[in-house]
C-alpha cells in the first residue's frame, strides 16, 4: 500500500495539469491511467486531426501533399511512426520529472481515499488524502437500429486511418464531425453529414454556423440538416457502401461511418457506488458547482462540463487541487473559449447577447465585416456588449487564419 496527497485517475491534459499543480504546491501525487497517458488529445484528438486538417488545406490548394504524406505526417505527430499505437513514453517522463508517480492500470474507488489499480493480473492498494476523477470521454453509439451491423468510425478510427475510404458518412455535425468531414472531403473521399439539429456546430454562434455551411457546401460535402438517422444497413456486396435511412424518407450512404453525435463519460466502472454516489445522472453528480463529489472527491474534464474542452480540463485540474488545498476558489466559465479548426476557421468566446441580458447587463451587438487580405475571405468578428460600461462579454469570430 503507497500513500499519496493526491491520486489523479486519468492521464490527459486535465490529470496533468492536476499533478503539476499538486507538485508545485508540494503535495505528493500518483497519476493512473488506463490507455494512455497525454490522453486523447495528443494522440487522437487535437494534435492529429490539426495535422490532417493542415495536411487537407495544403491537398486543396494543389499541394503535392498526398494522403500516405498527410498519413507520415500525423503518425510523426502522435508519436506513432511505424507503431500500430502511439508512444506515451514522453508524458510518463514528464511526470517523473516533477516527481510524480504514474501508475498504469484499472483503477476503482474502494473507499473514501482509497484506490485499487488492477494491471497484468496484479492489483496495487494506494491511499491518498484527495482522489481527482480525470477520466474524459468516449464515442457516444447512437440509439439506432442496426448501428452495430455497420463499418462505423470514433474519431479515434478517423484522425488514426492509414487509408481513404472510398466514402464517408458523418452522423453529427458538431465541431468534430465538421472538421473531419472537411479533411477527408479535401482529400477526395465523398463525404455526407447527417444532423439532427437546424445547424451545424449548434454550440456556437448562428452566424458562425452558417460560415461552417457554406464551407462544407463548397468542399463538395452532401450536408443534411434537420433530419436523423434511424436505421442502418450493411452493404450486401463487398465494395459497396452501408446505407443509412433517414427519418425524412431517404437515405445516406458510406463505407465508412463516423459517430460524431457526441460522448459518453466512462463513469459506471470507477465503483463510485462503494462510496454512495450515483452515476447514472451525471449533471446532478457534483454537489456545489465546485467539481466536488465529496469533500476528499473531485471530478474534472468532460464528464464535469460544461463544455468537451482540452482547456477547460486544464483550468479544473488545476482548481481541483487549489479547492482540496483550502484555496477558496470558484470555477468560472464565462470566457471560456471555443474554436472550430475548419476553413474558414470559427471562434467564440464570452456569453451570448441573451445570456449577458439575463446576468443585468443593458448588452447590444457590433458586427464588423472586412477582409483580411485585399482579395483575400471576408472576417465577420461579432461582439456582444455591456452598454453602461463598454465592456465586450462576447466575441465571435469567422475567417482566414490571422
Amino acid at each position: 500500500m503507497e500513500r499519496f496527497d493526491f491520486i489523479i485517475i486519468g492521464a490527459g491534459p486535465g490529470g496533468e495539469a492536476a499533478a503539476n499543480e499538486a507538485r508545485a504546491r508540494g503535495a505528493s501525487v500518483a497519476v493512473v491511467d488506463r490507455d494512455l497517458f497525454g490522453g486523447s488529445c495528443p494522440h487522437w484528438g487535437c494534435i492529429p486531426s490539426k495535422s490532417l486538417l493542415n495536411a487537407a488545406a495544403r491537398h486543396a490548394v494543389g499541394n503535392d501533399y498526398d494522403w500516405a504524406r498527410a498519413s507520415a505526417r500525423r503518425d510523426y505527430m502522435i508519436n506513432r511512426e511505424g507503431l500500430t499505437y502511439p508512444d506515451d513514453s514522453g508524458h510518463v517522463k514528464s511526470l517523473e520529472a516533477i516527481g510524480a508517480t504514474a501508475v498504469r492500470g484499472e483503477a476503482t474507488i474502494a473507499g473514501p481515499g482509497r484506490s485499487l489499480v488492477r494491471h497484468d493480473d496484479k492489483t496495487h492498494e494506494l491511499h491518498a488524502a484527495n482522489v481527482i476523477i480525470a477520466v474524459g470521454s468516449e464515442t457516444k453509439i447512437p440509439p439506432i437500429e442496426g448501428i452495430d451491423t455497420i463499418r462505423t468510425w470514433s474519431n479515434k478510427d478517423a484522425t488514426g486511418a492509414r487509408e481513404l475510404p472510398p466514402s464517408l458518412l458523418v452522423l453529427g455535425g458538431g465541431p468534430t464531425g465538421v472538421e473531419l468531414a472537411q479533411v477527408y472531403a479535401r482529400f477526395g473521399v465523398p463525404v455526407t453529414v447527417v444532423q439532427s439539429g437546424p445547424r451545424l456546430i449548434p454550440s456556437d454562434a448562428p452566424r458562425n454556423s452558417e460560415a461552417a455551411l457554406k464551407a462544407l457546401q463548397r468542399d463538395g460535402i452532401d450536408v443534411r440538416l434537420g433530419v436523423r438517422a434511424v436505421r442502418a444497413v450493411p452493404a450486401t456486396t463487398p465494395g459497396e457502401p452501408d446505407i443509412v435511412h433517414l427519418d425524412d424518407d431517404t437515405t445516406a450512404r458510406g463505407h465508412a461511418t463516423l459517430l460524431a453525435v457526441g460522448r459518453t463519460y466512462p463513469l459506471a466502472a470507477l465503483g463510485l457506488d462503494s462510496v454512495g454516489i450515483d452515476v447514472s445522472d451525471r449533471k446532478a453528480i457534483i454537489r456545489d458547482g465546485r467539481l466536488r463529489l465529496a469533500d476528499w472527491l473531485y471530478l474534472i474534464g468532460d464528464p464535469a462540463g460544461p463544455e468537451l474542452h482540452t482547456h477547460q480540463a486544464h483550468y479544473q485540474g488545476q482548481l481541483a487541487v487549489r479547492m482540496a488545498l483550502g484555496d477558496p476558489v470558484t470555477p468560472d466559465y464565462r470566457a471560456l473559449p471555443r474554436a472550430t479548426y475548419t476553413d474558414p476557421e470559427l471562434a467564440s468566446v464570452g456569453v451570448t447577447i441573451d445570456e449577458a441580458t439575463a446576468l443585468g447587463l443593458d448588452a447590444f451587438e457590433l458586427v464588423a465585416d472586412f477582409p483580411m487580405t485585399a482579395k483575400g475571405p471576408r472576417s465577420k468578428p461579432r461582439s456582444a456588449t455591456s452598454r453602461s460600461s463598454w465592456i465586450g462579454v462576447r466575441a465571435s469570430w469567422w475567417g482566414p487564419r490571422w
